[in-house]
């Protein structure tokens, strides 16, 4: 099961959410989200536990739980939604226009 974690202190390392969760069962994997520009902890991470039943437990038992003066909040994830990304090169012109080329050479820009 896929657990999200978030309000995490920001000091919280790998090892130290591993150990809160291994308390109530086996721990697959772990994550610590870090800001992709500082490279710094954005206060949130996944658990990975190797039976639902590990994972029910965990939630119950650590959600709301405080963990260096913040209080956690632990639930079974979500799963990921595609939200896009950024533009990629080519896809408008210098005013915003679409550039869609069917083969024509018509490439979706009016013709003054």
């Amino acid at each position: 099961m896929r657990i999200y974690v978030g309000n995490m202190p920001y000091s919280m390392t790998e090892d130290e959410l591993r150990d809160l969760f291994q308390e109530h069962g086996e721990v697959s994997s772990v994550a610590i989200i870090n800001d992709r520009q500082t490279g710094r902890p954005r206060g949130f991470g996944f658990v990975e536990m190797e039976t639902e039943e590990a994972g029910e437990k965990a939630i119950e038992a650590l959600n709301s739980q405080e963990v260096g003066g913040r209080q956690l909040v632990v639930n079974k994830a979500r799963p990921r939604q595609n939200r896009g990304g950024g533009r990629r090169y080519g896809d408008r012109d210098n005013r915003g226009n679409s550039r869609t080329d069917d083969g024509t050479g018509n490439t979706g820009q009016d013709q003054f």
